[in-house]
Parts: structure tokens; sequence; C-alpha cells
């Protein structure tokens, strides 16, 4: 009774948030495409464009160019759509059938449209230009951008996309705006998000009031805060971050099929994380934004309760449990099958807060996330990638490791370039999670201090002073831990330069003078406008244990694996070059820990001695980055 009254004062207090004291964030987010790939990035990404992300379109047509936002929009006699998947249950009744396409193309569009620009793909750009113009055709007189006929629009008792399908568009809009500054964009986007504001009027509406069925679609609205979010970062408007809260709260007070993220569950000390995975990271968002917009120590505290639930659910190399509800587990490096959605969405949130909060942990899981989990569910040879992916992968032939699921046709194990049998979401976010990445490599401090926050090759453009700074990170990272920052400017300038320095690191080599600050190489003089800093962090193997005590190796910020020799199989074609594949194993021998292990790095490989459980003698293996691999051996007893 005593925590149920304590809530119950929360949400009167919070009712009028424009009356708290909003927390000030740490540092500023750039503007999308301040930040674009070099190096082997560029390489992946390009191969991206070339592959599933540049053709998603053309491989499912029907699902990608259903006019559900203009000539299709929903009404009372819409029927749930073929989507040409299995429906084996996962989800509860058809009415999401209805609104899925909206999630589908938009987010596969997001993705694109970032792409083309980083890219500086010309005829994609083109491409994008043409879809502007389209969507730009769809919206209402009265500011209306969304999926729903006049009859049913913002007035729901039950499942809806209303505000999903809005986040979805208008994160893509957003970004198209950022980098062209097009006008009319822009008037279209403060239309449309004004329409959701005054149809649902903050502290007088129930926009998460979805009765006591399955409600996906309408949890997954609450991320429309990532909209008001990127509204409030442009224009310094607190009408944006005072909404994003009301939003949260009201969330929090309604039922919720998706309930892990609400509050009075957040601070129920018995309560654990069991709801659809991605739902449970990708409401991190709306939290924190909650917590900043009103300032409010409960808010805050509850934030930091669900940061350490989550991290509960984190397996080594990142990928947090989302096959596909969490359940009350706890993460292994065996059992955890993690979706490549949810893969995305933490990344996504651990950025949000990293920005707001300075915190250099979300940093280092960022890179974690990135450059094991998300690398290590991409199939390295070809354009496709696993929609569920555990960290010990031992065959991916459909099912987690080779287990019978005989409730449901489980095929989520596998490479695909669709995977449309089960739902095509995950590998549109396959698109967005880089650029995504790229965002949150460089911030800025007041208008004299850029900080390189997320390390990797990258190429910043922006401006110190009103002068141009182009700085260029030509590295190899994470393979290689050697850097050249190539700094060029307008004319000689003096500004503060602040590098991460990460938490593997042992010792830093440069001939440059600088001093540690908060986490950071600060590097404070003027910079010429051709010059550069050239550094190296030093890095020693880890060993370090999971929450199941299972032994895995690190080397900075990489964990290594044993990859597993497998037979290649081929499934659905697509079309040439796009194919479903799968991969059984021709070696089925385990291996465990020893103390006497003697790792050594020499080549970009770990070598490691480990006992091979079928034999009981001592063997030396190689491990090889995690993402070099399809199967593997991650973790060791």
């Amino acid at each position: 009774m005593k925590q149920f009254i304590s809530i119950y004062l929360i949400f009167i207090s919070l009712s009028a948030t424009a009356q708290n004291n909003p927390m000030p964030e740490k540092y500023q987010r750039l503007p999308f495409g301040s930040v674009k790939p070099s190096g082997w990035l560029k390489a992946q990404m390009q191969n991206d464009m070339a592959g599933f992300v540049g053709n998603l379109d053309q491989l499912i047509p029907d699902l990608m160019n259903d006019p559900i936002y203009s000539s299709e929009r929903l009404h009372k006699q819409s029927k749930a759509k073929d989507l040409g998947n299995l429906k084996s249950g996962d989800a509860e009744g058809d009415e999401q059938y209805k609104w899925w396409n909206s999630e589908t193309q938009s987010n596969w569009w997001d993705g694109y449209i970032r792409y083309a620009f980083l890219l500086d793909d010309q005829q994609a750009i083109e491409k994008v230009k043409n879809y502007m113009h389209r969507m730009m055709a769809t919206q209402d007189e009265d500011g209306y951008l969304g999926i729903y006929d006049k009859e049913l629009r913002y007035k729901f008792t039950g499942e809806n996309g209303e505000l999903w399908s809005k986040a979805t568009l208008y994160r893509g809009l957003l970004a198209y705006y950022e980098y062209t500054q097009d006008e009319k964009v822009w008037n279209a986007l403060i239309r449309a998000v004004d329409d959701v504001m005054q149809n649902y009027p903050i502290n007088e509406s129930q926009p998460f009031f979805a009765g006591k069925d399955f409600s996906g679609g309408v949890a997954h609205g609450l991320t429309f805060t990532d909209v008001l979010d990127q509204m409030y970062q442009l224009t310094g408007d607190q009408k944006y971050r005072d909404y994003a809260a009301f939003l949260y709260l009201n969330f929090s007070k309604n039922f919720s099929s998706e309930k892990d993220a609400q509050l009075h569950n957040i601070l129920d000390p018995n309560f654990k994380l069991q709801s659809h995975a991605v739902h449970t990271y990708e409401h991190l968002r709306p939290l924190i934004l909650a917590a900043y917009a009103s300032g409010s120590p409960e808010l805050n505290k509850a934030l930091q309760i669900y940061l350490q639930r989550i991290k509960t659910c984190t397996t080594p190399t990142g990928g947090a449990i989302g096959d596909e509800w969490i359940a009350g587990r706890h993460a292994d490096a065996t059992n955890t099958g993690y979706e490549y959605c949810s893969l995305h969405e933490l990344l996504d949130s651990y950025a949000v807060f990293f920005q707001k909060s300075g915190d250099l942990k979300a940093a280092e899981e960022i890179e974690t996330i990135f450059y094991n989990a998300a690398q290590g569910s991409r199939n390295p040879d070809h354009s496709c990638i696993a929609y569920l992916k555990t960290d010990n992968s031992f065959e991916m032939t459909g099912t987690r490791n080779g287990e019978a699921e005989p409730d449901r046709k489980q095929t989520r194990y596998k490479y695909s370039p669709v995977h449309q049998d089960v739902a095509v979401c995950c590998v549109p976010n396959a698109g967005r999670i880089s650029p995504y990445f790229l965002q949150s490599c460089w911030l800025k401090e007041g208008e004299n201090i850029l900080l390189a926050t997320t390390l990797g090759p990258n190429i910043l453009e922006t401006t110190v002073q009103d002068i141009p700074i182009k700085i260029e990170v030509i590295t190899e990272y994470p393979y290689q831990h050697h850097f050249i920052f190539r700094i060029k400017t307008g004319k000689a300038v003096s500004f503060l330069l602040k590098i991460r320095k990460p938490e593997w690191t042992t010792a830093i080599q440069t001939n440059e003078k600088y001093r540690i600050e908060d986490g950071f190489l600060v590097f404070e003089r003027e910079f010429a406008e051709d010059d550069q800093i050239e550094l190296e962090f030093k890095a020693e193997i880890k060993v370090k244990e999971d929450l199941n005590h299972e032994k895995y190796f690190s080397y900075g910020a990489l964990i290594y694996a044993k990859p597993i020799e497998a037979t290649k199989h081929t499934g659905m074609v697509y079309a040439p070059g796009f194919i479903d594949l799968t991969y059984s194993p021709t070696d089925t021998s385990r291996y465990e820990f020893i103390s006497a292990h003697h790792a050594t790095f020499q080549d970009g490989k770990l070598r490691v001695n480990l006992k091979n459980k079928n034999t009981q003698k001592t063997e030396p293996n190689e491990l090889i980055p995690l993402g070099k691999t399809i199967l593997r051996q991650v973790s060791f007893r």
C-alpha cells in the first residue's frame, strides 16, 4: 500500500510537467550527416547498399509498396493483411497485421535515407527525394500524416498503430530535413506533431488506453518520444519534452501487455523484466526523456533501476534477451537468443542516455553491441542477417542451437536478407544500426569542445566559432587500436578535442600533450589549417565471466570466439544473390576453460589453450573476433 501511494503521488506531482525543473543535458547532438563513415565501415555500408539495405523494396515489393499512408489508409472495414509470414502464435490477434506494413516500410526508409546521404549515393538520393515528394502529398490539410482514415484516427479503445506508424515515418523525415534543410519537410513535421498534440492534449487524454488485450502496436507508439526529443533538440522548445514526459506517464497509468517500463513495475523491487524484448529496450528512451524533462528524483531513480535490470538481461557480446519475450530470465552465452531489432533499439537507447547523462558506461555498451553482437549477427560472407542469434552459436538451422520447440515452428535462427516467414522487422533495423551508431560517434559540449565519444573510422564535418572543421578518424578500430585524427580547418583555431579513453585501456601512446578529464583525453591547443593527432590505446587480454559463471576472452573492445567449421545449406531464393542460408556444424567438439590457458595476442587472433571436452586433452586453439564468425564457441566452463 505504501508503494502504491508513493507512485500515485509521483503521477500527481508530474501531471503538470512544465512546473518541474528539467535536468540539463550533458552534451549536444550534432545534426544527422555531420558524421560519415570511412575505412572498413564505409566499405561495409556500401556492400549493404548493394545488398539487403538497398534492395529490400525489390525483394518484397508488396509489403514495401503498400500505400498504407495514402490511398490504402486503414478504416473500419480494413482486413488484416497477408504479410507472407507464418503467424506462428508469437503475437495475439489480427489487429497488428493491419498496421505492420507501416513499420516495415518506414523503418526501412529511415535506414535507406541515412545510407543514401552518408554514402553520397546520388542514385539513392534521387530515390529518396521522390519518396519525400510522395509522402508530403499524403498530408491532410489539418496536418495529419499517418495511416488511419478520419473515422478511426485518435479514437481507439484497443490495439492500434497510430503513434507507432508516425514514429517510424517521422524519424526518417527528420533525418532528411536535418541533412537537406528542406523547409517544406520541416513545416510538414511541425504540423504533423502539432496535430498529435492537439488530438491527444497533454494531461487531458488517454493515448495509451487500449483495454486489457494484447497491445503491442500501442506500446511501440511510446517511441513517438524519439520524434519529440529530436524536435526539442532542433527548436529548444520545452513543450516537446513536456509532451514526451506526458506520454511516458500516461503509458505507465494504463494497462499494457508490454509492462516492463511502466513506472510502478520499475519501482517494484520484486518485478522482473518479462515483456516482448524489443519493447523493453526501446522504452528505455521514453523513460530517459521523462526523467530529464521533469527533473523528478523518482523518475531518475527508476531510470537507474531500469538500466541495471537490462544489464542482467545482456550477454557478454551486448546481446540482450530477445527471443521474443524476456520472461524473467537472466542472460548467458548459450541459452540467450537476441533479436537484431533488440540490438538496434538498445544501442539507440544507450546513445540517448549517453548524450544526456555523459555516463561513460553507456558509450562502452554502444561499442560492445555494435562491434560484437551486431557484427556477429551479420553473415560475414553474404548480404543477410540473423533474426535471432546466440553468443555460443553451435548451429544455425532455424532453432536455437538445434533445440526442438514443439509449441511453434521456429525459423528465426538462420540468415536471410528478408526473414519474411517471421516478420520483416529485423532486416530494416539492420539498415538503421550503422547510421545510428555513427550519429553517436561525435557530440559537442558548448561552443568550443568536440568529443569523440564512440570510436571507429569516420569523418566529422562541423563548425567551431563559425569556422568549418573536418576531422577524419583514420583507424582500423576495433580490430586495431591506432588512430590518426586528421584535422582540417578553415583557418587556425583553438578548441578542445576530447577523445574517450576506453575502459579497457592499459596505456596511451602519443607525442601530444594531453590531460585526462572525466574519462576523456583532452587536447587543448590551437589547431593549424592542416593538423593531426596520432595516438594508440594499449590493451591486454582479459578473461571475464558471464552470469552463468562461464569464462570468455576479450581484447580491447572485441570478444573473441573459437570458430566452428560448418556446412552451408541454401534455402529460399528471393533474387540472384539474395538467399536464405542455414549452417550445420562439421565439428561438434566443445571446449572448457583451463587456468593455464597461456593466452597470447598476435595478428588479430588470440592463441589459447583449452580442454577438449570430448577427449579431455588440452589443445591449442585460435580465437577470432566474434563478428568474423558464423558458428562459434564464445564461453567456456
